[in-house]
């Protein structure tokens, strides 16, 4: 069920954002931000840690959940280490996910071979 779940919530998630798209003609780059926000205010009063034990991981992998994680880390460090854990507390968290997008990222680049636009 969780498999299931997690198709729908972030299938949900991906409607909404096709959505904006299509409705406001913006550069997505309006809509990666628009996302990563959302995830951090709807983290702050509640309502996402909600979505994500509907949604697993769902919930977790787009955008929203990147703002989640965010604001999260940087709220924990903030209480355990004060200002300086608030800056570093939110690259500490979504620090693996990032890191595993980069290096993914690169093996493919090597495994397909990329030609330069012309």
């Amino acid at each position: 069920m969780n498999y299931v779940m997690s198709f729908v919530v972030g299938g949900i998630i991906c409607v909404l954002g096709q959505i904006v798209i299509d409705t406001f003609k913006k550069n997505n780059a309006y809509l990666l931000v628009l996302l990563v926000v959302t995830g951090t205010f709807l983290g702050y009063f509640g309502i996402y840690d909600k979505i994500i034990e509907i949604g697993h991981s769902g919930a977790t992998v787009p955008l929203l959940g990147f703002g989640h994680a965010l604001a999260e880390g940087a709220v924990e460090e903030a209480a355990a280490k004060g200002f300086m854990g608030a800056l570093s507390g939110g690259v500490k968290k979504t620090a693996p996910g990032v890191a595993a997008a980069l290096i993914f990222g690169y093996i493919v680049s090597i495994v397909f071979n990329p030609k330069g636009n012309k």
